[in-house]
């Protein structure tokens, strides 16, 4: 299973020099990727931008982001050109995910409605891939990705019209923070949309995990997550109490998600500060 790190994009005061450090840091720490989530109504930096920003100081590690609300953009054309020039930028290191996005205040925010966020998922997928491959509305939208056809596309989501579309589009399939054992059952249920769909082979799974290392781990944990969760109510106690805050028990999470068939497992600190990252270095297979 590979282990990548999450970038702290959405915890509060972070700066930009942190998160190239961040990015700098875990590219020479050995980690195998770089992630970012995503809010529009949130005090955070916007993700396509900060994996461009990423690809221009790192040299191996591979990008992603985990995941995309792609539904509130407006174009797939353009968010195609952006995303194909974050793969230019990386020398084809990127890895796109999206969702649909569950958060009604963004879309209001976008000017987008809410209940038309699968559809639109579906209409910019299909214009993405359609610009990656040289045609589109007008042909000719470049950069053209690093790999044909475009960068991999993972698609986040328990529901199943999202394991669905990743079976429909993409090469693999995310789940948000989940604990080893139910990520076991949706994993299964991502295979079985994957060969109701007549796809070969199986789909990459992929898992987030919040992490807290370090003193005062769990109080950051729960301040972060409870304010970043807050319009979720219980979600954001379920989230703060899932938080893995010393070593012993990540390597446990570790081989929990492993043994459910977990590809790759992102790990998304607590804390901004790029010292989060040696801690995580020390639990790297």
């Amino acid at each position: 299973m590979d282990v990548s790190l999450g970038l702290p994009t959405t915890v509060p005061g972070v700066r930009g020099p942190d998160l190239l450090e961040f990015a700098r840091r875990a590219d020479r720490a050995g980690f195998a990727g770089l992630g970012t989530v995503d809010r529009l109504v949130h005090a955070c930096c916007e993700p396509v931008a900060v994996l461009a920003a990423a690809a221009a100081v790192t040299e191996r590690i591979r990008l992603a982001s985990t995941v995309l609300l792609a539904s509130f953009r407006g174009s797939g054309t353009v968010l195609a050109k952006q995303l194909a020039t974050v793969d230019e930028l990386s020398g084809g290191r990127l890895t796109v995910g999206l969702a649909v996005g569950d958060r009604e205040d963004d879309f209001v925010a976008a000017g987008v409605p809410f209940a038309e966020r699968g559809r639109r998922m579906d209409a910019l997928v299909e214009e993405m891939l359609a610009v990656w491959s040289g045609g589109g509305r007008v042909p000719g939208v470049g950069p053209r990705p690093a790999r044909p056809g475009g960068p991999p596309l993972l698609f986040g989501g328990h529901s199943p019209a999202a394991m669905r579309r990743a079976a429909r589009y993409g090469s693999g399939w995310i789940a948000g923070g989940s604990s080893g054992s139910a990520y076991r059952e949706l994993v299964a249920r991502a295979r079985r949309a994957w060969a109701e769909a007549g796809r070969e082979g199986g789909p990459r799974v992929v898992s987030l995990a919040y992490v807290s290392l370090g003193p005062d781990g769990r109080r950051r944990a729960e301040a972060y997550l409870g304010g970043y969760f807050a319009a979720m109510g219980h979600k954001a106690r379920q989230a703060a109490a899932g938080v893995v805050t010393d070593e012993g028990r990540l390597r446990e999470l570790m081989a929990a998600y492993a043994e459910a068939g977990c590809d790759e497992l992102v790990l998304f600190p607590c804390a901004a500060e790029p010292e989060q990252v040696d801690l995580l270095a020390k639990v790297l297979p």
